[in-house]
């Protein structure tokens, strides 16, 4: 291969140079903060960071263990109904089951009323892609054109709506809460509006537009698992229906892990729930729908409280607490190399 010889410029040449400007900006001149890491600036951002994840971590942890929570599986509570649901063509047939509890202290506050699935994969991306956002919208989109499938149309042509096969597997559970007080049973007041995101409300989720809801529905289908339409999610609440329904906006925020809880009621703070649910014995009502032996799942409901961090989840305490372990360790590990290097030179010097 042979050489490429540059050749100065002849006499009346001219080659343009490619030296960038001699301007503060190209040439690298432009004034700059250099930090100059001494021994005391890089201990104290050491000590400091991890006394600070340290104390943030312990208040996060004490503040999770102050959650007043009840966890209560109905999977085996309800094997009748399971079993019942394990058939297919008995989807129309309503199967009711009672869990009794019992509360020994107050749980005072604001109480809030989950329900928990294990072993429910929704991180499968085909099961997380299937759905149509624009269809949420309330725009008139092509179905069979988006990524529902296989929950897009029945087979004569009838769109589905919602389509998807996350709006299709949607918990379709109904729970009830009776306080039992001497020889009389109260239903708890139970609120299922004001659970979901104001975004989602009101920009990720609108109904088509028509004079009423059912009518907004009118050309489509419910999904192949669905009991009742869209249009009556809610018959108690017509502005509760479609799209803006709380139980499906809340349904519809997949979980990343297998085992999961989504807000399902708040107890309303009114006549002896004032202060919160008051030590007795209680019945959940159940009107199981939802199946989850098939694979292999299981089904309970919680009522917790909150506090100023949320509810009872210690793991970003504890993230808080081994991150300042962490920098707190790396402080004294420094240190001690110091010291022992110091040692040593002041040892050559001698």
């Amino acid at each position: 291969m042979k050489n490429k010889t540059s050749f100065p410029p002849q006499e009346g040449e001219t080659h343009p140079s490619r030296c960038p400007d001699n301007s503060a900006f190209k040439q690298q001149k432009l004034p700059a903060w250099k930090p100059h890491l001494t021994l005391a600036t890089v201990l104290s951002t050491f000590f400091l960071t991890g006394a600070f994840c340290l104390s943030v971590g312990v208040c996060l942890i004490l503040s999770a263990n102050s959650v007043r929570e009840i966890q209560i599986d109905y999977s085996e509570k309800c094997s009748d109904c399971s079993k019942l649901r394990e058939n297919t063509s008995n989807w129309n047939k309503e199967c009711h089951c009672f869990v009794n509890f019992t509360l020994k202290e107050d749980i005072l506050g604001d109480v809030f009323m989950y329900y928990g699935l294990k072993n429910f994969y929704q991180n499968h991306r085909r099961y997380v892609v299937s759905r149509s956002d624009a269809q949420l919208l309330g725009r008139n989109v092509n179905i069979q054109k988006s990524s529902c499938a296989p929950f897009t149309t029945y087979q004569n042509g009838t769109p589905m709506a919602p389509c998807g096969a996350i709006a299709n597997s949607m918990f379709n559970d109904t729970i009830d809460l009776f306080y039992n007080i001497n020889s009389s049973v109260i239903q708890v007041p139970l609120l299922k509006t004001g659970n979901s995101w104001w975004t989602d409300k009101n920009v990720k989720f609108h109904n088509p537009k028509s004079y009423n809801v059912s009518s907004a529905f009118a050309e489509t289908a419910r999904p192949p698992y669905w009991q009742k339409p869209v249009y009556l999610l809610d018959e108690e609440d017509e502005k509760n229906n479609g799209y803006v329904n709380d139980d499906f906006i809340i349904w519809m925020r997949v979980s990343a892990f297998a085992t999961f809880r989504n807000l399902y009621r708040r107890v309303s703070r009114v006549r002896q729930f004032a202060d919160g649910l008051p030590a007795g014995n209680y019945t959940f009502h159940i009107s199981y729908n939802f199946p989850v032996s098939k694979f292999k799942g299981r089904k309970h409901v919680i009522l917790s409280t909150v506090v100023w961090s949320g509810g009872s989840n210690p793991f970003l305490g504890i993230a808080y607490v081994v991150s300042g372990t962490v920098a707190a360790l790396t402080g004294f590990v420094i240190t001690a190399i110091h010291l022992k290097l110091r040692k040593k030179k002041t040892y050559f010097q001698k």
